[in-house]
């Protein structure tokens, strides 16, 4: 799905960012999106330790959820920041205002049902 990982190896950000891009995205396509979803599949060696199988996905969210990885891993900040307050747009038009419906679903979603250790991600 995404490319290879330049390191080889993911940060700790790099693994907390795709996780919870992952949840996100399989929450909103649980509620958007009719089955059959499958956990997510992943070719890149850098993304198999992370616990991809928890999150699945129909096949229009797993493609998405591929370029988004992708653009993750190439970001070319080192000190990357919240996607919303990054001076640098990774993703094109489209997929942009995707993973923005996506977080603010979802993000409202999970805080409604208990996940208040998100708001601090939802706030800064």
């Amino acid at each position: 799905m995404a490319a290879a990982h330049p390191a080889g190896e993911l940060t700790a950000r790099e693994r907390k960012d795709l996780k919870i891009l992952a949840l996100f995205t399989s929450v909103y396509c649980r509620a958007h999106h009719p089955p059959p979803r499958a956990p997510l599949r992943v070719d890149d060696a850098a993304l198999r330790p992370l616990p991809l199988h928890k999150y699945p996905v129909c096949a229009e969210c797993a493609a998405f959820l591929g370029y988004a990885f992708a653009r993750r891993l190439r970001c070319p900040l080192d000190e990357k920041p919240a996607c919303k307050h990054c001076p640098v747009h990774c993703y094109k038009p489209g997929h942009r205002e995707k993973v923005r419906e996506i977080m603010r679903f979802s993000g409202r979603h999970l805080i409604c049902r208990g996940r208040i250790d998100l708001l601090w991600h939802y706030f800064f």
